[in-house]
């Protein structure tokens, strides 16, 4: 006889933009978002029985959003997902838990004849903040920070040698390459108790956000990349450093290649080793690392 192991629903790629008039400045503040939530509780008889009366409606979770998004704050994003969260598990008895993310896309202020313009804004980027919360009746809060969609490339200070050769390999040993990635990274925070205590810890959310985005990107730069892993580690271990709230960080780094172009066939032209300018930019297949790093008291294996 089959069962119904698990079983969740909700709305996804719920587009929302705010907007922030500050009447004394004539400054606007714009925020744009997608938020998808999803539910999880006493609803398996709508699944096996065809029983509706446990289903809160799709529809009714976007009009949610939009009524919070108007009553309260949608950033920092940390804060919005777990007011979302909360809000779902408070008012319906049978949803036990309630996850919750929220994608903010870039709008940065236009600089006008050296002047931030008050309500002209400009995307530089694909790169996202995100957030996610998963609010459980009775065990608080759980909120992830996350960075997506950086892409990032330098064009030296990167080697890859001496890893397991046998018959399957063709992959030449490098000395010096180009490094190029697109960071997505997230870190989680301890858990919090309920929706005041993320209030209270609101302040420090942009503060994290810019600290693991600035240390992600000096890491980068900086370091002599023996490898993507290696790399991947030490951003990990200083953002625990810096942010003594956070418990666990996760990197996932597709390595994106960049291929030197043999040119000799053209009258002898160099463009391979140290002659080569030339590079053929690839896009499939590529590598992809991962890992996670806890705080001692927290630790798992790396993934």
């Amino acid at each position: 006889m089959p069962r119904l192991a698990s079983a969740r629903y909700g709305k996804d790629n719920v587009r929302v933009y705010k907007v922030h008039r500050d009447e004394k400045t004539g400054v606007h503040t714009v925020v744009e978002m997608t938020v998808c939530v999803l539910l999880q509780g006493n609803i398996y008889s709508s699944y096996v029985e065809a029983d509706n009366s446990v289903v809160v409606a799709t529809d009714s979770m976007k009009n949610t959003i939009y009524v919070l998004a108007k009553q309260h704050a949608v950033i920092p994003p940390e804060l919005f997902a777990s007011t979302v969260a909360s809000h779902f598990v408070e008012t319906y008895d049978h949803i036990h838990t309630a996850q919750v993310k929220v994608i903010t896309h870039r709008w940065t202020r236009m600089t006008i004849e050296g002047e931030p313009h008050p309500h002209s804004f400009l995307r530089d980027g694909s790169e996202t903040r995100n957030a996610e919360a998963e609010a459980v009746q009775g065990k608080g809060i759980t909120v992830r920070s996350a960075i997506a969609g950086l892409l990032v490339l330098k064009s030296t200070g990167s080697q890859f040698h001496s890893f397991v050769r046998d018959e399957y390999t063709t992959l030449p040993e490098v000395f010096d390459r180009i490094l190029s990635t697109e960071v997505d990274c997230g870190w989680t925070w301890k858990a919090f108790s309920d929706l005041e205590a993320v209030q209270k810890a609101s302040p420090a959310f942009d503060g994290a956000w810019e600290t693991s985005r600035s240390l992600t990107m000096k890491i980068f730069a900086q370091s002599s990349s023996p490898s993507v892993q290696n790399t991947m580690y030490k951003m990990c271990d200083q953002i625990l450093e810096a942010i003594p709230e956070v418990e666990v960080v996760d990197y996932s780094l597709p390595n994106k290649h960049y291929f030197e172009i043999d040119l000799s066939w053209h009258k002898g032209l160099k463009n391979t080793g140290q002659d080569a300018e030339v590079y053929a930019p690839q896009t499939n297949p590529n590598g992809l690392i991962q890992c996670t790093v806890a705080r001692d008291s927290a630790r798992g294996s790396a993934s």
